[in-house]
């Protein structure tokens, strides 16, 4: 893999991935950008012992642009995007809209009203230079060039001033919210452990507390064992519904040896996932049956944080979920979902390991 660092005009990073040693990345951003201003602040919101970000800036994102006006398409034909290459094969670069940015700082005020800058990073992550592509149709080799950035972004985040979470996260169809079309994603680095990063972590301390044994372990042995709500396997990852899934059809994916991130990730594991990853996508586009729309989903890297302790004990892991529970039905979070955190799932688990073992390679 051979990666080239770059700047936007605004000063922005930009990083290009590449399969090829000998790719040639100097094409220059020729358009007249001011510079960014962001102004994002982090709440403590005491009744939930949760950081909340205010990114008021963000309301004047990109939204829903025409495909020949994409931004993350390759700069071509007088038109200039974020990528000022006329062709690329994956590019990262830092949002122009994020949510977290800067470095840390002091929390100020008292309680009840504690704050602190809304510092980290968000950087978009685009798959392909294909607008009209999608991560499913990626060839292998594509898809271990994206696991690479997302690699190499996870350490490099990481590594920042005050980051203590790197999340990786793909949402895919206008249900999701999603605001451009073209495939991608996005990584965040967050100044914080995220709630449910911090619940797990919880979870699987009070398990150890209790049996010595490991929680992630002891769930992935068990759904393996239980075998009726797997859905794939493979050498090195197994893929299951979850017992108490959440969403309609919603799969985690798991490495066979317990690793707390990507960068962890062994070679065999690394080898294998593009051919299992890309099997779960294309499943998922076959949910609902032939004639339907792609199925929107999100698919979310699960990843320990960065320096808390015990870290090791945390197992990597994909959650992959959609948001449509028949065709043209939405499962919305209303009432207990939203205002309550409880889920009231419409699908069987079982019914939909079952469904996405049917549409195996079809």
């Amino acid at each position: 893999m051979k990666k080239t660092h770059t700047r936007l005009a605004d000063g922005r990073e930009l990083i290009y991935f590449d399969a090829r040693d000998d790719a040639v990345r100097d094409a220059a951003d020729r358009r007249p950008l001011e510079p960014t201003r962001t102004a994002s602040e982090a709440r403590f919101d005491p009744l939930r012992g949760e950081w909340v970000v205010i990114a008021s800036h963000r309301q004047g994102r990109t939204y829903r642009p025409p495909a020949d006006e994409c931004p993350l398409c390759p700069s071509r034909n007088g038109r200039l995007s974020e990528i000022p290459a006329d062709d690329y094969e994956v590019a990262v670069f830092e949002n122009r809209f994020p949510s977290l940015t800067g470095g840390p700082g002091p929390e100020t005020g008292e309680p009840p009203f504690v704050s602190a800058p809304g510092a980290g990073r968000c950087e978009v992550v685009c798959f392909t230079s294909d607008h009209d592509a999608s991560f499913a149709g990626l060839s292998p080799g594509q898809a271990a060039l994206v696991l690479d950035a997302w690699t190499d972004r996870s350490v490099e985040l990481g590594e920042l001033p005050g980051v203590e979470q790197v999340f990786c996260f793909e949402n895919r169809g206008e249900e999701i919210g999603v605001t451009l079309g073209h495939p991608h994603g996005q990584i965040y680095a967050y100044p914080y452990v995220t709630p449910r990063t911090a619940q797990m972590m919880r979870c699987a301390d009070l398990h150890r507390a209790r049996t010595g044994e490991n929680l992630f372990d002891t769930v992935v042995a068990a759904e393996t064992a239980a075998g009726v709500r797997v859905v794939l396997e493979g050498a090195h990852w197994v893929a299951f519904v979850p017992y108490a899934a959440h969403w309609p059809y919603e799969v985690h994916l798991y490495p066979r040896r317990r690793v707390p991130d990507l960068p962890a990730l062994g070679d065999a594991a690394r080898a294998e996932f593009p051919e299992v990853y890309l099997e779960l996508l294309r499943r998922f586009d076959r949910i609902f049956g032939p004639g339907e729309p792609p199925t929107p989903y999100i698919s979310a890297w699960h990843q320990a944080p960065v320096r808390a302790p015990g870290r090791d004990d945390y197992a990597l892991h994909l959650e992959l979920f959609t948001i449509r529970r028949s065709p043209g039905k939405l499962k919305y979070l209303a009432g207990s979902e939203s205002a309550m955190d409880a889920f009231v799932t419409d699908v069987p688990p079982e019914q939909a390991a079952e469904r996405l073992r049917e549409v195996a390679g079809k």
